[in-house]
């Protein structure tokens, strides 16, 4: 069931990481990808992750989204601990809780920009389906491209339907992981611009992984990683790896 940020309790974070460890086999023996991750986020806040590649930043965000699951440690996101959560309980928790933008927009080329928006709205069995997929895609400007494919459209415009259909159902966390990286630079700030604005304006969490220190200086708060470990510019110097069966 869907948590608003008027349902969860009053101090509440929208997302909180306790210990949290990956641990990820490879041919050369197990990786480890995160050391100890302590994290708490409140609701509403804009957040943007930063640190060199291969510091674990998208798995962060995976075991946010509930797409990995953590070697040890938890994870309570909108009040509901996913280490507790089924497969299938997952996914109908990600189709209501959490809309996702990707650098590479995982559009369905087959599919117009309007039924891309739509499709994770028909999923969630909204009669009103094609409506709000509309409605969202005129918020970013494109309602004139309704019956457009993504061929069709601009790498912006495809971006701004990626945007439409992570905001769509209106879910309380948005997690963006390089929302920018394959635009130029004036396109990626008006896509930056209009995600701030749908952001502050339904009172959703926005967590951003960038590159851009500008862009990450915007953000409410910045978390940077460091090697799996979180290195706070609240809280330096890097944090201490929690104890645990994972070896650092």
């Amino acid at each position: 069931m869907k948590t608003t940020l008027t349902e969860r309790k009053s101090g509440d974070p929208a997302i909180a990481l306790d210990r949290v460890h990956l641990e990820l086999e490879s041919g050369a023996g197990p990786v480890n990808i995160l050391r100890g991750i302590d994290l708490s986020i409140a609701a509403g806040d804009v957040v943007s992750v930063v640190g060199p590649s291969g510091s674990g930043k998208s798995s962060m965000m995976m075991i946010i989204a509930g797409l990995e699951r953590p070697t040890s440690g938890r994870v309570v996101v909108s009040g509901a601990d996913l280490n507790t959560m089924s497969e299938d309980a997952l996914a109908l928790f990600r189709r209501d809780t959490i809309g996702i933008v990707f650098q590479n927009f995982h559009l369905i080329p087959t599919m117009t920009a309007l039924e891309n928006v739509a499709i994770p709205l028909e999923f969630a069995g909204r009669s009103d389906a094609f409506d709000r997929a509309s409605d969202a895609l005129t918020a970013v400007g494109l309602g004139h491209r309704l019956t457009h494919y993504p061929g069709q459209l601009s790498g912006g415009e495809q971006q701004r339907t990626a945007l439409a259909r992570a905001f769509a159902a209106d879910p309380p966390i948005i997690l963006a992981d390089e929302p920018t990286g394959n635009l130029d630079g004036d396109t990626g700030r008006q896509v930056i611009d209009l995600m701030f604005e749908l952001s502050r304006k339904r009172g959703a969490t926005l967590i951003l992984i960038t590159h851009d220190a500008a862009l990450a200086a915007r953000c409410d708060r910045t978390v940077r990683l460091e090697d799996g470990l979180i290195r706070d510019p609240s809280s330096t110097p890097a944090q201490t790896p929690a104890r645990s069966p994972v070896t650092a």
